[in-house]
C-alpha cells in the first residue's frame, strides 16, 4: 500500500511541475488563453482529483 501512495505522490509532483510551467506560458502567450482554457481547467480538475485520491489512499496507511 505504501508503494501506491509513493507512486501517487510521484505522479502528483510531476503533474504539478507540468502545470507550474505550462500555465504561466499559456498566460504569457498572446491569444493562447482562449485556445487552452479547457485544457487548463481539465488539468486543474485532474490535479484536484489526484490530490484527493492521494489523501484518501494515504488515510488507509497506519
Amino acid at each position: 500500500m505504501t508503494i501506491i501512495v509513493q507512486l501517487l505522490v510521484f505522479i502528483l509532483v510531476i503533474f504539478s511541475t507540468l502545470l507550474v510551467v505550462g500555465i504561466p506560458v499559456t498566460f504569457a502567450s498572446p491569444g493562447q488563453w482562449e485556445k487552452s482554457k479547457n485544457l487548463i481547467y481539465t488539468g486543474a480538475g485532474i490535479w484536484t482529483g489526484l490530490v484527493l485520491i492521494t489523501g484518501l489512499v494515504n488515510s488507509f496507511i497506519n
